[in-house]
Formats: C-alpha cells, structure tokens, sequence
C-alpha cells in the first residue's frame, strides 16, 4: 500500500519573469538570504509548536494572510491595533470581530524573529510565510514564499467590510471581489480549498439551516443527512459561536477532500457550495478537477497564494519594519 504521507509536494512555479515582477520587482524568495537567512525555520518552528495544543491555529494565519492581503494589499493591516494613529482596527471590521485569531502567535513569531534578526523582518512577511508554513505542515504543498513586504503605516476598517470574501455572498459577488484585487475564477477556486481545514462558527452558515432566503425551508443544496447535523450542532435560537469543521472528513489536515465534499452537497458555507452548485458556472469544472487530482489542487494553490501575496506590496522606502506588529513604530 503507497505511503502517501511519505513524500511532501513541493511546488516549485515557473513563471516568466514580467508577469511575477511586473509591479512588485523587489519580492524575491531570496530576499532574506543575508539579512535573516533562518527567517523561514524559525517561523515554521513557533508554527508547528503552536500546532500541538491547537490544531485549528494553521488555518486561522492562513486566513489572517488572506484577510491582510484583500485590504489596503499585503501591508499587515490586519495586525494593526486600535490606538495611537489607528482610529479604526480592521480587527473590528465585521469579517474579522470575534472571528479573526492566530495573533497571539504571530507575535510570538515576531519576538522569535526580532531575536535573531532585529529590525528585518516585516509583519506582512510574516504573514505570508506563516500560511505557507501552516499549509505545509498540516499535509498541504510547500512553495518559495516571495518577500521583501514592508509594514503599512494605517488601517482600513470601511475597506475590510467591503473588500473581504463573505460566506453569504453570491459566487458572483466573490469572483468580483478577486477581480478587484487582480485575482481570476481559477484563483477562487483554489484559495476556497484552503477551508479544507479549520472551523466556521454557526452564525456564518446558520441561514442554511432553516429559512434559506425567507423560503421557510432550509438551502436545497445541502445534503440532507449533513443537515440534520448541522441543525443539531447550529439549533434555532442556539449559540451563534459554536464551532463546526469546514471539512467534517479531515478536519485538521490540508488536502482535498473539500472539494469531494462540494460534490455531494456538503459545502459547509454557502459561498463554499456555490462554487459547485451554481448552474452553468465554470467552476464546475475546476471543482471536479480538483475533487480527482489533489496534486492539481496542491499546484493551483500554491499558485493562487503566491498571485494572493503579490497585491499591492509596499517595498523598497514605502512603509516601514514594524518592531510591534500591533502598532506603527513611535506609537
């Protein structure tokens, strides 16, 4: 019998040069090659610790990179708390409130850094090798992290509640916000598959359950013996905060085993569903693709999250290395 966790994918993705430096010349895998050459160790390590008292943490920095990277670009806004400058964290904005987590790590990550590197490494960077190395070593593909992010120096609240993927929006809605941000159909489908681990809180898929769209009845792609589940983990009139599996079958292990879940009907979100249930959509296609051929998958992502990282970074003189992910520096 094949030993499948036996080997590791590791992606390696050949681009031609204009189209990965077309607008951000200066990130480059090699970035801190002489400046913190163990930048990558040293964030794994915090990370695979971190893992061993909480499963769901590589999920919550792989969305925390995600939720950075679709407001204002990949600056480490998201980190930014409410005080000094910051009249308005993005930790407060609606996607975010008592739902974003995984901060406490990235400034033990930051600590660990500054140990060894002061004053090098930005928190944006941080992010981003954080989801690749949650990814990693949760089961997932490996790939070149680009760097040389530098920190923003502000926090957009408004664009967080408008720019930011929501579980109920329409598959329209959400191609339409990657399309915003440079990111195309077959980038939807593959970061959707990052919901292959972690968990979702009743409240962002109760509306499912039993009144789907003021019909009375629940939402007619879900499958029923998955409903019944739900119904009993998410009651009407339950806890809006109980925790459920994005993925019921391998709850804590990257692989793509959400997508096979998509084709029977066990999208746990709406917007996870809809990349499959939506008549005549050509993520259909992708989907199934993804379903037979997790090395497909493990590609597409790593691409994807690679294209994800490259929104609008600060580089060279813009921004700043904050010393406090929390706070811009001098306040």
């Amino acid at each position: 019998m094949p030993c499948f966790s036996c080997y590791k994918l590791v992606v390696t993705i050949l681009l031609p040069v204009a189209l990965i430096y077309s607008s951000n010349a200066q990130l480059t895998s090699t970035f801190y090659s002489n400046t913190c050459p163990n930048v990558s160790s040293i964030v794994s390590s915090v990370i695979q610790q971190a893992l061993q008292s909480d499963p769901r943490i590589g999920a919550s920095l792989t969305r925390l990179h995600f939720h950075d990277c679709f407001v204002n670009g990949c600056d480490g806004s998201v980190l930014l708390d409410q005080g000094g400058s910051i009249t308005l964290s993005e930790k407060s904005a609606v996607p975010n409130n008592n739902s974003a987590r995984g901060f406490d790590v990235v400034d033990r990550i930051k600590a660990s850094i500054e140990n060894s590197c002061p004053g090098v490494v930005s928190c944006a960077d941080i992010l981003a090798l954080a989801a690749e190395a949650s990814v990693s070593l949760t089961g997932g593909p490996s790939w070149n992290v680009l760097l040389g992010r530098r920190d923003g120096l502000v926090a957009n609240q408004s664009g967080a509640n408008t720019a930011i993927p929501t579980p109920f929006d329409s598959l329209a809605n959400i191609t339409a916000k990657f399309a915003a941000v440079g990111l195309n159909t077959n980038d939807v489908v593959a970061l959707s598959g990052a919901h292959t681990f972690g968990r979702a809180q009743c409240r962002f898929f109760s509306n499912r359950l039993f009144n789907f769209s003021g019909t009375g009845r629940p939402d007619p792609t879900l499958n029923t013996t998955y409903l019944a589940t739900l119904q009993q983990n998410c009651p009407q009139n339950g806890s809006g905060t109980t925790l459920n599996n994005l993925d019921p079958s391998s709850p804590n292990a990257f692989d793509n085993n959400y997508f096979a879940n998509l084709l029977t009907n066990r999208g746990l979100l709406q917007s996870d569903q809809e990349l499959f249930s939506t008549n005549g959509s050509s993520t259909i296609s992708i989907v199934n693709n993804f379903a037979g051929n997790q090395t497909a998958f493990f590609v597409a992502f790593a691409q994807s999250m690679i294209n994800m990282g490259n929104i609008s970074p600060l580089t060279g003189t813009q921004g700043e290395i904050r010393s406090d992910c929390k706070k811009v520096n001098g306040s």
